[in-house]
Parts: structure tokens; C-alpha cells; sequence
């Protein structure tokens, strides 16, 4: 009765395809998406190497939307992690956020926080 002994390692999935939608930011000229596209290409480690994206990974841009491919293991959390980054390396991570889209889960979103909420609050 050894536990997990013929199970997957969890957490991690072989050929999957990520996207993360930029069309708010974008239209409103807030971030370059080209910028972001070479920005993931540099900084995604495969094999502990940053930018060595080899056959194993593919960071394509289609308009608004930047497509990330792997055949090998890779997070959707790292994917997050790096947008998110790059958002700080911008100064625009006051205003954006990343969300997993409703629809499709393996679709990240960038959306404005929601900002006329709080003022309401405020003027009391």
C-alpha cells in the first residue's frame, strides 16, 4: 500500500498551450505587446537555463494575444509569475492585474483594477 508510487507528479502537464490576452491594455497603448512577447522569450527557464527555449517551448504573439506552447512540463503559475513581473519592470502593476479568464481556464487576462469603487468610499 505505498502511496502515489504509480501516480503522475501533480502540478505540472506535458503539452499544454497558455495565453495571455492583452487586448485592454494594448488598445488603450498602456504596453507594447511586442516588448512582452521578448520579454517572456528571455526570461522563461527551460532545463534552469533563462532563454534557452530550445524545441520545447514556442512564445508566439497573434494581435493582442501572446500564445505560449510547451511540450515539455510547464506551470500555468509561471506563466503568472513572469507576466506579472513584467508588469512591475513596467510600472503599470498599479493598474493591471492577471486573472484566469471565466471562460477558459488556460487563458490569462490582463484587466484594470476596479478603481471607481474606492472612490465612492473615499469622498465620506
Amino acid at each position: 500500500m505505498s502511496r502515489g508510487s504509480a501516480a503522475a507528479p501533480k502540478g505540472k502537464k506535458k503539452g499544454v498551450t497558455f495565453i495571455v490576452d492583452c487586448t485592454k491594455p494594448v488598445e488603450d497603448k498602456i504596453m507594447d505587446i511586442a516588448s512582452l512577447e521578448k520579454f517572456l522569450q528571455e526570461k522563461i527557464k527551460v532545463g534552469g537555463k533563462a532563454g534557452a527555449l530550445g524545441d520545447t517551448v514556442t512564445v508566439t504573439r497573434e494581435k493582442n494575444k501572446i500564445s505560449v506552447s510547451s511540450d515539455s512540463d510547464f506551470s500555468k503559475r509561471y506563466l503568472k509569475y513572469l507576466t506579472k513581473k513584467y508588469l512591475k519592470k513596467h510600472n503599470v502593476r498599479d493598474w493591471l492585474r492577471v486573472i484566469a479568464s471565466n471562460k477558459d481556464r488556460s487563458v490569462y487576462e490582463l484587466r484594470y483594477f476596479n478603481i471607481a469603487e474606492n472612490e465612492g468610499e473615499e469622498e465620506d
